[in-house]
């Protein structure tokens, strides 16, 4: 069923075009995801869907909505069930509330409704693991959605169709996010071999033109010793020569004034710095906690805790909202006796707030007041994260949440620190620049501590973990893959010890009963086998 139809929209902020949608159905079962940069009009287009923005065209709604705000207003409201299962009980008003905790009552406020369209605005930021699993089982349920997030394996596992918001156009792809980004691929592909095409053809014929019309002037007149008749003849057969060349380079100059321009596709640049400018530490361990403490009021966040962070190495910290990982990476920051650095360790932590951005500034000097690095190489580090052009040249005040986060990255990217803490460094960016986040983080050489709840952002940079749970923080060796691999094979190997157990105690008790006088020997002696086998085989296992 036919829920929601635009027609000839368009959208403008002051002179900019921000949104245009000549034709776009959604149909009751649709699971929809939107991405596109920061900035490119995903949140306008949610807003629109939900008759929040006003525009050009015709957006006809036959259905009730739900909206997961990214910013939620004041006064939400949900039903007490749901708010239990997000685990965030009744409390006695918003500003007891963590911002996972907010952000579960957004949730929970959305869903209590009953909208036959669900749109949410990256509803995951700030989730913790159990909330980022209970809302995607909650979604699983929906039946028609629009969706914007961050979280690839949540787009991957719900989402049936992608919308690309590009430079105000939109475009439609059918299948989950990790078949668009094979589709854009191919696209990518298909248009770099188009604008090859185009370089090659364009030359060849400017070379070409530029070698006749030489060719042309350089054509003989008639010998001096070449009598009038002979002369005549030259003159009459040059003239006609060069009309010919002159029709030719007529006919090549207007091929080649209607090629069609095809526009170089947008390489990423990569990123290469010297590491010695930041004067990087020796030591293996660079940071290192012992008998930890931490309470807020009553409540122990953190309770004789130890840790240590290795040099080079790139740690992710998890847990649930509430289990002192921004605590911690506070800790790390700061002057506290029971956190040890070396002497020659320098922090550069992203923080949430943006207090490293002056918001008078414009990026590019933004990034360059602190840089140890060299205008060509900021600049780089600017275009990885896809500030180009003239964006660099934006005031701070103007930047999106998701660009400001980008600019502040970029800043200590480049500054001397050589250790990063980066608390959730993901959270509003799109897609494609948590990519390239990926990227350049997988390249630096220095030390890295991040927070973060996106699966796949922490399997793609950690090779270390710290897991914090009731006050104390647990090290492993890999990343969250292979740590539930590891937690799997515990799990399975302590299952198998206790079956192994019940087994030898089953095969006791029947050789007690044999020795009872009266007892069926045959009947026990077959049952004696089966177990003796079933041992037999889980050994195997």
């Amino acid at each position: 069923m036919l829920i929601l139809e635009i027609n000839n929209l368009k959208k403008y902020f002051n002179d900019r075009l921000i949104v245009s949608v000549d034709n776009l159905t959604i149909s009751s079962g649709d699971k929809i995801g939107v991405v596109g940069r920061n900035g490119a009009g995903k949140t306008t287009f949610l807003n629109i869907l939900a008759g929040e923005e006003s525009c050009e065209g015709i957006v006809k709604r036959n259905c009730s909505i739900s909206y997961i705000r990214q910013f939620p207003r004041e006064n939400i409201k949900a039903h007490g069930k749901i708010l239990s299962e997000f685990g965030i009980g009744r409390k006695a008003g918003i500003d007891d509330l963590s911002g996972g905790e907010y952000t579960k009552l957004n949730i929970a406020a959305a869903l209590s409704g009953e909208g036959e369209l669900l749109l949410a605005d990256e509803p995951t930021c700030n989730l913790d693991y159990e909330g980022i699993s209970l809302l995607q089982k909650k979604l699983e349920k929906i039946e028609t959605f629009v969706l914007i997030s961050h979280d690839r394996e949540l787009m991957d596992s719900l989402c049936s169709r992608i919308i690309e918001i590009e430079d105000g156009k939109l475009a439609l792809y059918e299948g989950n996010y990790s078949s668009y980004k094979r589709q854009k691929t191919l696209e990518m592909q298909f248009r770099q071999k188009k604008y090859e095409h185009y370089i090659s053809e364009k030359s060849r014929l400017q070379r070409t033109i530029e070698q006749t019309e030489k060719s042309s002037k350089s054509m003989r007149k008639a010998p001096r010793r070449m009598g009038n008749s002979e002369a005549r003849l030259h003159k009459g057969s040059t003239s006609e020569k060069r009309k010919k060349i002159s029709n030719s380079v007529r006919r090549m100059k207007v091929h080649l004034k209607n090629l069609q321009v095809e526009k170089k596709p947008y390489k990423v640049p990569g990123v290469k710095f010297d590491f010695s400018l930041v004067n990087p530490p020796e030591n293996k361990i660079v940071i290192s906690g012992k008998n930890i403490c931490f309470n807020y009021g009553s409540v122990n966040v953190l309770k004789d805790a130890d840790f240590e962070i290795y040099n080079g190495s790139k740690t992710a910290i998890v847990g649930s909202n509430g289990s002192g990982k921004t605590t911690l990476m506070n800790l790390m920051e700061g002057d506290s006796k029971s956190v040890y650095k070396v002497p020659k360790a320098v922090i550069g932590y992203l923080c949430q707030d943006f207090s490293n951005l002056d918001s008078e500034k414009t990026v590019i000097d933004n990034v360059m007041r602190d840089s140890v690095q060299d205008e060509i190489s900021v600049r780089t580090v600017l275009a990885r994260l896809l500030f180009t052009g003239s964006d660099v040249y934006k005031k701070v005040s103007v930047l999106s949440g998701g660009e400001k986060i980008k600019a502040s990255f970029a800043k200590i990217f480049v500054s001397d620190a050589n250790i990063l803490l980066l608390d959730e460094p993901t959270n509003y960016l799109d897609l494609q620049s948590v990519e390239s986040l990926e990227d350049i983080l997988e390249s630096y050489l220095g030390t890295v501590v991040f927070v973060s709840h996106d699966r796949k952002f922490i399997n793609s940079i950690a090779d270390r973990m710290m897991l914090l749970k009731d006050g104390k923080i647990t090290e492993f060796g890999g990343n969250l893959r292979e740590f539930e691999r590891h937690q799997k094979l515990k799990k399975d190997s302590e299952g198998h010890r206790v079956e192994k157990s019940v087994l030898q105690m089953k095969l006791t008790e029947i050789i007690s009963r044999m020795l009872l006088p009266g007892s069926d020997k045959e009947m026990l002696e077959v049952e004696y086998k089966d177990v003796l086998n079933r041992l037999k085989n889980l050994d195997k296992k």
